[in-house]
């Protein structure tokens, strides 16, 4: 382990202090859905473009005919030790629900929960500044927040945004015959299991800072483009999960090509070692009988396909004949890595299949 990545002698790690970092700690998909069984009945006005029939990534509310409001949350406890780098991928990883939307962030409000007894107040303030740092590169304000004493460290933000009504996009909204493209490479749950258990080293350390403090900024430019139809993006329920999201809302199936998927350096090396998030096993059992896998799917590749992320990449469905433009955009953004990873076919057997 790089010594420049633990913190003070005098300070836990961050990570000892949460049972559970990043997105990897959300509710389980079954779970959450049982918690949530009884407010689809809760009135819902006519402005109400996107709310939560199709767990979509953030609410979408019409202002006019040029602007809807997308409104969303996000907090978490640490993935990772370095106080500003848990600020940063935590303000990242909030703002991406805006970008998936196709919409523009105009201000935040911090979420922060912390023990104040066991961190000193410089490592609080590293953490907030680490999601201000972020929110400059997206080139908004802080503009309020709240804070509570918390046994586990806690931060996140409430994230506001605006995409015309015309330009939403769902994850709902793909069609038979799209192409599907990933933003980002998957692997980050791996890498943070090997972090906690101090078994990633510093090149795997800035791979992963990379990837999870780069913001989905290609959003918007992609909502402009006349052949996407649905975007997502890929967090705590892993691709599969995202995928099945995006699949079940269309009604359709989304067909993953599994050579194709990009990964994290190291990260199959380490999910071999079983260096993998509890997160991914929960995620199985909440959705696995709704998947169509390969024989002879190991289950390191199984754990990987569900590997949950933090501050993942977008995950697109597109007309063939948009494809070169989406990866265009991409790449001219800084995803270097975004690839067609599969289809969507009309509904079928099982609402995502995987071909080894």
């Amino acid at each position: 382990m790089n010594a420049l990545l633990t913190p003070p002698a005098a300070e836990p790690r961050l990570t000892s202090l949460s049972h559970g970092g990043g997105c990897g700690c959300k509710i389980a998909p079954g779970v959450l859905s049982d918690i949530l069984k009884n407010t689809a009945a809760l009135p819902v006005p006519p402005q109400l473009l996107v709310g939560i029939e199709t767990a979509d990534d953030a609410a979408v509310y019409r202002l006019n005919d040029e602007q809807a409001l997308i409104a969303t949350t996000d907090f978490f406890m640490p993935i990772v030790d370095d106080p500003f780098d848990f600020g940063r991928i935590a303000a990242a990883n909030a703002l991406s629900d805006v970008y998936a939307m196709g919409g523009t962030p105009i201000l935040a409000l911090g979420l922060v929960g912390m023990p104040i007894n066991v961190l000193s107040l410089e490592t609080i303030g590293r953490i907030v500044a680490g999601g201000a740092s972020v929110c400059g590169e997206a080139g908004i304000p802080i503009a309020g927040g709240h804070t509570i004493d918390s046994v586990e460290p806690i931060y996140g933000l409430v994230a506001l945004g605006l995409v015309h009504p015309a330009r939403v996009k769902k994850n709902s909204a793909a069609r038979a015959g799209d192409v599907l493209v990933l933003g980002k490479p998957i692997g980050v749950g791996v890498l943070s299991a090997a972090l906690k258990k101090e078994r990633l080293d510093a090149d795997g350390y800035a791979a992963m800072i990379a990837s999870t403090t780069q913001l989905n900024t290609a959003g918007p430019e992609l909502a402009r483009i006349d052949g996407v139809h649905a975007m997502t993006d890929v967090t705590g329920f892993a691709l599969a999960g995202h995928a099945l999201e995006l699949a079940r809302g269309a009604g359709v199936t989304a067909r993953i090509d599994w050579p194709a998927v990009p990964l994290l350096p190291g990260a199959r090396a380490l999910a071999a070692q079983g260096l993998v998030t509890g997160a991914s096993g929960r995620n199985w059992a909440a959705y696995g009988r709704d998947i169509a896998l390969p024989a002879g799917f190991s289950d390191t590749e199984r754990a990987l396909l569900t590997d949950p992320q933090t501050s993942g990449g977008l995950l697109v469905a597109c007309a063939p004949e948009a494809t070169d433009e989406v990866l265009a955009s991409f790449a001219r953004l800084g995803f270097g890595r975004a690839a067609v990873i599969g289809r969507v076919e009309a509904g079928g057997p099982a609402p995502l299949v995987v071909d080894a």
